[in-house]
């Protein structure tokens, strides 16, 4: 009978190496998608989004670290306590949004040299609001629903302007993950708002350990 070497005896099959890696790269297209999912029934109520973003983001970042891999439900168990934290604030959000969008849609037919300005200046204010509040879900997702707003808004405002190239790194991101995910069929609506939210958890976690 042949005797087992120690490097043998250690040896794992290919096959499962390639299994293991592909079980991985699922559950980084599955955990996102259902944490898409369950954002986008949330935000059906429209003034919702931001606690439902903050919610996505605190199952996902429950995910990352290993403590609870059912983003779907865990999404649907957090928003609860966000929407208590964030309902203000997301309504002022998206009435913001509206009045900066109608007057974007205003300026732009007017030719005068004034209503050009005035267009800058909105779309300006459009574009700081994506990084702003892509920042304020994922430090709200980190922090929890109870942390105090102040400093919510504060790390938000840090993490989203205190560097120019992680600002420009969120806002890259928030535009560029719908156009990668075109080629699933929902995909700009599943992975469009939580790729950015992924990057921005990254970014935000290491603050928070420093």
């Amino acid at each position: 009978m042949t005797a087992m070497t120690p490097s043998t005896a250690v040896r794992r099959p290919r096959g499962q190496n390639w299994y293991g890696l592909a079980l991985r790269a699922m559950a980084w297209i599955a955990y996102p998608a259902l944490a898409g999912l369950a954002f986008l029934l949330l935000s059906l109520a429209v003034v919702s989004w931001l606690p439902a973003y903050a919610a996505a983001g605190h199952a996902l970042h429950r995910w990352r670290t290993g403590e609870d891999e059912r983003c779907f439900t865990g999404t649907l168990r957090a928003f609860g306590g966000y929407w208590r934290a964030l309902w203000r604030h997301s309504l002022a959000s998206t009435l913001a949004f509206a009045v900066l969008g109608v007057n974007v849609v205003f300026l732009a037919g007017q030719p005068s040299p004034a209503a050009f300005a005035l267009l800058a200046a909105q779309v300006g204010v459009l574009t700081a609001f994506v990084p702003y509040h892509l920042a304020l879900a994922a430090a709200a997702a980190v922090d929890g629903p109870l942390a105090d707003r102040t400093r919510l808004r504060r790390r938000a405002l840090v993490l989203a302007f205190g560097s120019p190239r992680r600002g420009l790194l969120l806002l890259a991101a928030a535009v560029a993950a719908p156009l990668v995910a075109l080629p699933l069929a929902v995909g700009p609506l599943l992975f469009g708002p939580t790729l950015p939210l992924l990057l921005a958890l990254h970014l935000a976690v290491p603050r928070e350990d420093g």
